[in-house]
């Protein structure tokens, strides 16, 4: 089992847990749409270190980033499997041909 898959199947059990012992059931507890905010607000941090070229920083919000959507996924009852899922459907397509497809 990869980090990822682990860090998922954490956030899935905290889920149900006491918010005032989980940082992750706190989130969740919050709801769905206070879950995207966060995710918002981690991802524009990652973007300002990418844009500033501090390597440590970039990966240290590039974790928070990855943390944060699947915690706003979860919020949705959207899993992990599902996600890569879709990427293994995407796979060896071109990207703008993906795009296209979408409308």
């Amino acid at each position: 089992m990869s980090a990822l898959e682990r860090l998922a199947a954490t956030i899935a059990a905290r889920k149900g847990a006491d918010p005032d012992t989980s940082w992750t059931a706190k989130l969740l507890a919050k709801g769905p749409e206070k879950c995207a905010e966060k995710f918002g607000e981690e991802a524009v941090e990652a973007i300002i270190e990418a844009v500033k070229g501090d390597r440590a920083r970039l990966t240290a919000e590039a974790a928070d980033v990855i943390y944060h959507l699947l915690v706003m996924l979860a919020a949705r009852d959207v899993t992990l499997d599902e996600v890569l899922a879709e990427l293994d459907r995407r796979e060896g397509q071109s990207g703008i041909a993906e795009k296209a497809a979408r409308g």
